[in-house]
């Protein structure tokens, strides 16, 4: 998501950077670097820089993306990145300092996180103005949301008071599964009149998975496919931005 999210911005002119925070660098290979272990910098070298109070080099880890959008990659490196911020001072804030120095660069920076909630997350919201929260049309992914949102307001509440839920944005919803509809429909109800719950959907489609083959964005790769529909200006992207609100 935060690929389709970030092309969508560029391709309305908006100068973004994606941060690459997951260990599976996934994000990394789907913007078309193969292999990110072999890359000279990665997220976790700028992390290691931070903790051991060297010059961060944040603009010789970014990448130029032939979509239009900046990246600074990840590598399966950035799991022991967990145990270097136990000890480590200041921990909730190392990824903030090493986007300090490119924050005046962009328009905006999106963070994407792994699907656990360890140190590297806690970092990325410490580091974030806004958070969108997604969460998959599956029971259990509905059901794990919960302690993230509790992790959400800790965070807000004792290490970055300015941190916003912009809202919660369904994804690989299906309309033709019982399982699918009755999911979406608890998440609605389970939330409504405490968090926004965007109105638009992002359908599963099988063609999201050829894509990664490509290294494109699906709104590269097949513009007309529901999920790309999605992203148009007007539609999904309109109801994330709080400008367009």
């Amino acid at each position: 998501q935060a690929l389709n999210l970030g092309t969508t911005l560029s391709m309305q002119g908006k100068k973004g950077l994606l941060v690459d925070n997951d260990p599976q660098a996934d994000l990394t290979a789907c913007l078309g670097w193969r292999q990110p272990d072999t890359l000279q910098t990665t997220l976790y070298h700028l992390m290691q820089q931070s903790i051991a109070d060297q010059p961060i080099q944040t603009r010789e880890a970014i990448l130029h993306s032939d979509e239009g959008v900046d990246l600074i990659p990840s590598s399966i490196e950035l799991s022991d990145m967990e145990m270097s911020l136990v000890n480590s001072m200041s921990r909730e804030y190392v990824l903030a300092t090493c986007l300090h120095s490119v924050r005046k660069d962009y328009e905006y920076i999106i963070i994407d996180c792994p699907p656990t909630l360890g140190m590297i997350t806690i970092n990325a919201l410490a580091a974030s103005n806004s958070v969108i929260v997604t969460v998959q049309a599956q029971y259990l992914s509905a059901k794990g949301m919960t302690m993230l949102m509790q992790t959400i307001s800790k965070v807000r509440r004792s290490i970055n008071p300015n941190l916003q839920i912009d809202g919660i944005l369904l994804t690989l919803t299906d309309s033709r599964t019982n399982l699918s509809r009755s999911t979406v429909n608890q998440v609605r109800e389970l939330y409504q009149g405490t968090v926004h719950v965007f109105e638009s959907e992002i359908p599963s489609s099988g063609k999201v998975g050829e894509r990664s083959i490509t290294g494109e964005s699906i709104l590269f790769y097949d513009r007309k496919n529901p999920v790309a529909t999605a992203y148009t200006p007007g539609s999904c992207v309109a109801k994330f931005c709080p400008e367009c609100r």
